[in-house]
């Protein structure tokens, strides 16, 4: 039964991903913007071809296969922390990075891009002009986790 609990992180993740991203690609112009929640967000759609800051993107297919041999390193990771008793902060970072690592990686074998689509409205514009999605998040979350939890 704990094993479903982190089973069910990762499937969320993928699966509102998976939604969240059509309703993106269907309903805001390349490069189109709207502000929302009191303007402290501001949805913009982006088709990120590299990795994180772009990284990589004039060789989009390097970044599919190193994205494809880190996720199936942290699917394989994920898999062994089952035989470990306790490790609950591990087994949940692994889930939200894997949740994460699925939907983008999911989106570069399917799209050959990411679909990132939010981003902060704040007063410095190298900050302001980051677009991420969701699952950039659950990877960080997942990754810091997953630290925390060997340090500890």
């Amino acid at each position: 039964m704990e094993r479903m609990r982190y089973i069910l992180t990762i499937l969320t993740i993928f699966i509102g991903e998976f939604f969240w991203k059509n309703h993106v690609e269907k309903n805001i112009p390349e490069g189109g913007s709207k502000k929302v929640l009191h303007d402290t967000v501001i949805l913009t759609k982006y088709h990120n071809r590299g990795a994180a800051l772009n990284t990589g993107e004039k060789r989009p297919e390097i970044v599919k296969w190193i994205s494809l041999v880190l996720t199936a390193a942290a699917a394989v990771l994920f898999l062994g922390s089952f035989g470990l008793a306790g490790r609950g902060m591990l087994k949940t970072g692994l889930s939200f990075l894997l949740g994460g690592a699925f939907s983008n990686t999911y989106d570069r074998l399917k799209r050959g891009y990411v679909v990132d689509y939010f981003r902060f409205n704040v007063p410095v514009k190298r900050i302001r002009n980051l677009i991420f999605n969701v699952s950039d998040f659950c990877i960080i979350i997942g990754a810091l986790f997953t630290v925390f939890d060997e340090w500890g």
